[in-house]
């Protein structure tokens, strides 16, 4: 089984406080993974470092045989191949759902047919409203369809249903598992316990970093 993401002591810390205190972990080809722990835990700096949106201190880390933290040309075919979903967006609140798609799917070499990503994430019959009148279950569905417009070798998810109902959860978590058996990789962060219970190969447990 191949590794698609290694990570090996990292540490984070912001002035005198340290948010991450050495995690090691390893992530196969084709598994969802769970980071699990409370809030202030650690888990989306640990991401945003895997994400490339932030700097480790120390530690080794690899995503896709990459440093995050690289730049230039080989940053922007790097992130050809990464998908992530942050906690909230609201960047794409006066377009509708098919035009968003069609906007972001533009960064990409290889995308995903824009009608087929609606219909992936259920979003058919909301296809031509403005995002903003959208429930909260059906924009979480559309930051999935943001993030694997690209047809991502590996998708980033962050705390994915927080707020949600247990029914858009359950629904949501049907598309998770979907999205695994097409082959995506998949690190998820939770810290619902009957979450990563539900998905996850594998889990993580962090607290106080």
């Amino acid at each position: 089984m191949s590794t698609v993401i290694e990570v090996k002591n990292l540490r984070k810390s912001y002035d005198a406080l340290s948010v991450v205190k050495g995690i090691s972990l390893t992530i196969n080809k084709g598994e969802i993974f769970a980071i699990l722990g409370p809030n202030g835990a650690g888990k989306t700096t640990t991401v945003e470092i895997l994400e490339g949106f932030r700097t480790a201190d120390s530690g080794d880390i690899s995503v896709l045989d990459i440093d995050p933290s690289i730049k230039g040309a080989a940053a922007l075919a790097w992130r050809n191949r990464i998908g992530i979903v942050l906690q909230s967006s609201n960047d794409t609140l006066e377009l509708s759902p098919r035009e968003a798609l069609a906007h972001f799917a533009s960064y990409y070499s290889d995308p995903r047919g824009v009608e087929d990503v609606i219909n992936l994430v259920g979003l058919a019959e909301k296809a031509d409203e403005r995002t903003r009148t959208l429930s909260g279950g059906q924009r979480r569905r559309l930051d999935v369809g943001l993030g694997i417009i690209g047809r991502p070798d590996v998708l980033f998810l962050d705390e994915p249903t927080t707020g949600f109902d247990p029914e858009a959860r359950r629904a949501f978590w049907a598309l998770i598992q979907q999205l695994r058996s097409d082959g995506t990789t998949i690190l998820l962060t939770t810290h619902y316990l009957d979450e990563a219970e539900a998905l996850a190969d594998r889990v993580a447990v962090i607290n106080k970093g």
